[in-house]
């Protein structure tokens, strides 16, 4: 019993504090990169671009399913198509692995990535991925799956999970201004499958492997805001401060004070942007976020991982052919991440998701049929869509959760919702794989659309219910905060106000009585907090 309560107490520790604690000495020493080179924030976009474009590299997993099935398990001719298949299709299990993997490594690492710095997390990520590589590429030489799992999914997933949050919590924190703009990534699937034919598989992971190096240098450029940092006239939580308190932009002014002063003055003036992490975890509006993400990521994982698969099997194309369509939808991914990214800033990050899920649901709707017709360029469109959608659910999200939650919470909190990515990469490829190779071992072949399609019903019904859940996510502090009226069962925010739903009925808020209720509210706290200190 004892043991249990000083694991809960190291848990709750574990997720409460995020605090980053840096000496004045290091503080100075972050002016600087090499060389002397002043630091800017702005140096932070191609890194962090660069490093993330490496991490969606998880997502060309697509490409290499058949020759891995092939090398490991060997090949037959496929009477039916007159080419060689693999005789067993265990291979996409390795990305389920790794999404799996991914989002838990995020999930429990976030805490600790806020208390020590994007710097060192990034490092270390870097090189558990780097570990998982190798043993991947021992584990096909040796033709071992489970080498494979536990080096690409395992380790690989683990690495990439706690690489991916570093840069994100940084730049939300450095672009306070920009927060939807500071997201973005793309993948490199068109250079593997020429690697794969000119060096073969085992060297394909090990050539793989200079993302390292690269990694190394962008992670030397990774750091956040000191404290007390403003640009554009507004401070790291985004609230506006006096002309005469404005800093240069992106740069260090030396005359600091201590983050934790930093912390506690923002807390004074706003209770609601800067929520306790555990507090934030375990509030309403988090879970339906939550929820939403799950269902805005489920159909793009499951598709981007069979994406070259489909376009091979389905639609006749070759590997040249299925490699570049896997390598321009990755180019929609990101294309996605920066459009409803940067659009979100001035359209809002619910009405954005909003569109996306809108636009989601329509393309389940039909890709069905579209893939039943076998016509070519309209599944390239809607597929291609369907990617910049579940791309923007990932540009937008950090924004989202910095906007409900305060910068202090982001590394962890977006570490979290990336299980929901996990589990719908688990929960959605781990289905569709098992009913495909049952549908395959029932007389279907690879060559019938159903075997692919017959997924999309269920699909289509997650897609439907996270609507409901997005219509009462809170995007407003105070649809968070203010406290509820007696019979008051949820609150929805529709065209800048607020509507409470309860046994009262329907009843909307004026913008002036909710201006007085959070001002009431907010004095309410100061006099709270300030008797708590005396």
């Amino acid at each position: 019993m004892a043991g249990s309560n000083a694991l809960f107490r190291e848990i709750h520790r574990h997720y409460s504090d995020t605090e980053y604690h840096r000496s004045e000495r290091t503080i100075q020493q972050e002016k600087f990169l090499l060389f002397n080179i002043p630091f800017n924030r702005w140096t932070m976009f191609p890194t962090a671009f660069i490093f993330q474009a490496i991490c969606g590299s998880l997502y060309a997993w697509s490409v290499f399913n058949d020759p891995i099935d092939g090398y490991i398990y060997g090949v037959v001719l496929n009477q039916a198509t007159g080419k060689a298949a693999a005789t067993t299709h265990n291979a996409a299990i390795t990305f389920y692995i790794a999404v799996g993997c991914f989002g838990l490594s995020a999930a429990i690492n976030g805490p600790w990535l806020e208390r020590n710095g994007p710097k060192l997390a990034a490092v270390i990520g870097a090189t558990i991925f780097f570990l998982g590589n190798m043993i991947a590429a021992i584990g096909i030489y040796a033709k071992i799956v489970a080498l494979l799992y536990f080096g690409y999914g395992v380790l690989g997933g683990a690495g990439l999970g706690l690489c991916y949050i570093s840069p994100v919590s940084a730049l939300q924190k450095w672009f306070p201004d920009r927060r939807g703009l500071a997201a973005g990534s793309i993948i490199l699937a068109k250079i593997l499958q020429p690697l794969i034919v000119a060096i073969g598989l085992p060297l394909t992971f090990v050539l793989g492997c200079c993302y390292f190096g690269a990694m190394l240098i962008c992670a030397m450029v990774f750091r956040v805001p000191p404290p007390r940092f403003q640009v554009n006239g507004m401070d790291m939580y985004r609230n506006r401060v006096a002309a005469s308190e404005k800093q240069e932009i992106g740069q260090y002014d030396g005359t600091l004070e201590a983050n934790m002063n930093d912390r506690s003055a923002q807390d004074f003036k706003d209770p609601g942007v800067n929520m306790v992490l555990s507090s934030a975890i375990f509030s309403t509006e988090y879970r339906m976020i939550y929820i939403m993400f799950f269902g805005n990521s489920i159909a793009g994982l499951v598709f981007l991982s069979r994406l070259a698969n489909i376009v091979k099997d389905i639609f006749g194309k070759d590997e040249a052919v299925a490699a570049t369509i896997v390598a321009i939808n990755g180019g929609f991914d990101l294309g996605g991440r920066l459009f409803f990214s940067t659009v979100s800033d001035r359209l809002g990050r619910k009405n954005s998701f909003f569109v996306m899920l809108c636009s989601q649901v329509v393309i389940l709707a039909t890709l069905p049929l579209t893939m039943e017709k076998r016509v070519y360029w309209a599944f390239l469109l809607v597929i291609w869509i369907l990617t910049a959608c579940y791309g923007g659910g990932f540009g937008c999200i950090p924004a989202f959760l910095c906007d409900m939650f305060g910068p202090s919470n982001i590394g962890a909190l977006h570490g979290i919702i990336l299980t929901a990515w996990s589990l719908a990469g688990v929960g959605g490829g781990l289905p569709f794989t098992g009913i495909y190779n049952h549908l395959l071992e029932t007389g279907h072949t690879t060559k019938d659309p159903w075997v692919y399609s017959v997924n999309l019903h269920w699909i289509l019904g997650v897609a439907c219910v996270r609507f409901l859940f997005l219509l009462f996510v809170g995007t407003h502090v105070h649809d968070r905060l203010l406290p509820k009226e007696k019979g008051e069962i949820a609150r929805i925010r529709l065209f800048g106000r607020l509507l409470k739903i309860g046994t009262f009925g329907l009843r909307w808020m004026t913008k002036e009585t909710e201006e007085s209720e959070w001002a009431a509210f907010v004095d309410q706290h100061r006099k709270e907090q300030a008797t708590s200190t005396r």
